[in-house]
């Protein structure tokens, strides 16, 4: 449990609203503490499709939400390839059965999704009784757990994702906050959580500097677009600050408010997909596509920070889709061709870089000092979360992830490009 008290010491607390820290509930992306941190700590280190698989439960259509699990049961978003039906999946934890499959949306035109992407990636947010979901724009829905009934819709938000959506929803308090980055529009929303109504829209303030000779965005808008989910640290006068990553920019907003107080530029970078973490007194940011970067960043400045409040920058082995961990003094990443590395979280040193193969999107976690990293072609690979590089297991499932595990108890669950997964110690 020593992760547990370190991690609940170095972030900001979680959102009056937002379940507590359990080992039990995974409750967005990342997990309850925001950056993929288990408190379980009996997980399995070896599986295979023989081998310490609970149950598995496959899932038809193209979809890279992640699960998240409440009590006893587990939801997940999905789709169908062309993106003309756009639902909701509830399994039972024990056993993986289907409880309801509930059809949310019939699209007539569904913008255009990359082959990369789908048209369900943003994973679902979780408090007791409700799920909030969301399949970009213009598709958000906050429903009862129960059933699946729908509380309310928004169906209103102007968002061109060029090439699909990938963030996630996160809660605040009574909020529902989202990013929607596109290539027309750049924005942050924040809803009321009961009745989905506005509460605040802020537009992205950067200049992306993409314009044509005629005045119009290069490349269609792709430099404008991102796909991060934000997180709640704390900033200047120990106060909740909401930090956001878009295209060529890390925010710091007023969570209340939408009310920008500082930004770090990174121009030139685009298609930011990690969740950043926080600790030390630093907020840790991987920040575009074409060039991973990664940035320690000081949260408590005023108004472009640029130059005053980068800590320290790594870009040997940045991920541009895996978001980092954060355990103790270390940082740990893999990039997306399968370089994992470790640094120090204060200064930045690289403390060990080592291949593990593979190419990887979704994002690891760590569960009782153990790293679970799983890859695109289905290899499950467990490191140690140590100064030292220690390769413990490496698995295989029949297809590979594209979407983060989550954890509850002593079950590991896994979504593949095919299935759902609950991987467990068998007895």
């Amino acid at each position: 449990m020593r992760t547990q008290a370190v991690f609940l010491t170095l972030l900001p607390s979680l959102l009056a609203s937002a379940v507590a820290w359990s080992a039990e509930n995974w409750d967005q992306f990342r997990g309850p503490g925001e950056q993929g941190l288990s408190g379980s700590g009996d997980l399995p280190t070896e599986w295979s499709e023989e081998k310490n698989v609970a149950w598995k439960t496959p899932l038809e259509g193209k979809a890279w939400s992640s699960p998240v699990v409440w009590a006893n049961r587990i939801w997940v978003t999905n789709a169908n390839p062309k993106g003309t039906e756009l639902s909701v999946v509830c399994l039972d934890k024990a056993s993986g059965k289907v409880l309801y499959d509930k059809l949310l949306w019939k699209v007539e035109k569904p913008q255009f999704c990359h082959a990369f992407n789908s048209y369900a990636s943003p994973t679902p947010v979780l408090e007791d009784g409700l799920v909030y979901i969301s399949f970009g724009s213009p598709y958000t829905a906050c429903l009862k757990a129960l059933d699946g009934e729908v509380v309310w819709k928004r169906t209103d938000f102007v968002c061109d994702h060029f090439r699909g959506a990938g963030s996630s929803p996160i809660l605040y308090r009574d909020l529902l906050i989202l990013n929607f980055d596109g290539a027309d529009h750049q924005f942050v929303v924040a809803m009321d959580k009961k009745t989905g109504k506005t509460v605040w829209k802020t537009a992205r303030s950067v200049d992306y500097r993409d314009l044509d000779a005629n005045g119009k965005p290069k490349r269609d808008g792709d430099m404008r677009k991102a796909y991060g989910t934000p997180l709640i640290v704390k900033g200047a006068g120990d106060r909740d600050l909401l930090v956001s990553a878009g295209a060529m920019a890390l925010y710091g907003y007023e969570p209340m408010t939408g009310k920008e107080l500082w930004r770090v530029e990174t121009i030139g970078t685009h298609s930011t997909s990690c969740r950043p973490v926080a600790g030390h007194g630093l907020v840790y940011a991987t920040m575009g596509f074409s060039k991973g970067l990664l940035l320690a960043v000081r949260p408590d400045g005023k108004g472009h920070v640029s130059k005053s409040h980068v800590a320290w920058q790594y870009n040997k082995a940045a991920p541009r889709k895996p978001s980092v961990l954060l355990h103790e003094d270390l940082l740990f990443m893999v990039d997306d061709g399968g370089i994992a590395a470790c640094l120090d979280a204060k200064s930045g040193e690289e403390i060990w870089k080592e291949r593990i193969g593979g190419n990887f999107s979704a994002s690891p976690i760590i569960a009782g000092g153990k790293i679970y990293l799983f890859d695109e072609s289905g290899v499950g690979t467990v490191l140690a979360a140590d100064r030292k590089f220690q390769l413990l297991a490496r698995n295989e499932l029949e297809v590979g992830c594209m979407g983060s595990p989550a954890t509850s108890g002593d079950l590991l669950i896994v979504r593949t490009k095919k299935a759902l997964y609950g991987i467990r110690n068998a007895e």
